[in-house]
């Protein structure tokens, strides 16, 4: 009978993009990791001066509005192949590990050949989006809770949900829906949101390429909503966004690139 010597698989939050916002945990096995699987959303300075000079690094990225796709059979694979040689696997996630991402695919693999895994979370591109630039998801007066949603599959949403939306005094946080961003104020508009609620959109948060655009729904009357651009871009509703006048205090240097394609191409020449 074979012997298979398995090694172990890190599921890991990296943060949204500012290389600082690793957590101390997840920063330790980046240095002792063998094999590093990293998105595309993860800062590649974390890899380039972290890792270990023997570690082996594959990009495995995914931005679909732009046809990057890694298929997520091909990193299951990856993870059970160089776990079962033994290595310690470390799988970096963009943001939070567990928060709209493909963690379940992994784990459900990972069980299936009963490889040894730890989850290890991350601040997730809403919590850095609201920190670097002042607006505070929840607040005494503007908002007692704060949903994390997503517009990925637009025939999901019926009637009756986008009229909550339009009516709740929740903070509302919007996840890869910068293609929808027209729609989604096209229909909050429609079901009544008031129009001095605010929406911020905050492309590449917490990066030196972070731009914030800031409207209220009266503004819109008036103002056109910039073009999507970037991945990551957050959408923030509610009346919490009226604060971010009075407290943002990061100062945005209006970049009209990509942080993440201009430093993967750094990285990608180093390994």
């Amino acid at each position: 009978m074979k012997i298979v010597n398995k090694g172990k698989v890190i599921l890991a939050g990296t943060g949204p993009g500012d290389p600082d916002l690793i957590s101390v945990k997840a920063l330790k096995y980046l240095k002792i990791a063998d094999v590093i699987l990293t998105d595309r959303l993860v800062s590649p300075v974390l890899i380039e001066e972290n890792a270990s000079k023997t570690a082996l690094v594959i990009y495995v990225g995914k931005q679909c509005s732009k046809g990057i796709h890694t298929p997520q059979k091909d990193i299951n694979d990856l993870m059970v192949e160089f776990a079962q040689q033994g290595k310690l696997v470390l799988r970096l996630k963009g943001g939070d590990a567990t928060l709209f991402s493909n963690i379940l695919d992994e784990l459900q693999v990972l069980k299936t050949h009963e490889i040894p895994y730890e989850i290890i979370p991350g601040i997730s591109a809403a919590f850095g989006a609201a920190a670097y630039t002042g607006i505070p998801l929840t607040a005494r007066e503007h908002s007692r809770g704060v949903r994390f949603l997503t517009l990925y599959d637009l025939n999901t949403v019926k009637s009756n949900q986008w009229n909550d939306w339009s009516t709740t005094d929740d903070t509302l946080v919007f996840y890869m829906s910068g293609q929808k961003l027209q729609t989604l104020v096209q229909k909050l508009i429609h079901n009544g949101i008031e129009i001095h609620k605010g929406i911020a959109i905050v492309q590449q948060a917490t990066t030196p390429f972070q731009k914030t655009t800031v409207f209220s729904f009266e503004d819109l009357k008036l103002k056109s909503l910039p073009d999507f651009a970037f991945v990551p871009t957050i959408i923030l509703i509610g009346n919490v966004v009226n604060l971010h006048e009075k407290f943002n205090w990061y100062q945005e240097q209006n970049a009209t690139t990509s942080y993440f394609d201009n430093h993967k191409n750094t990285l990608q020449n180093a390994i």
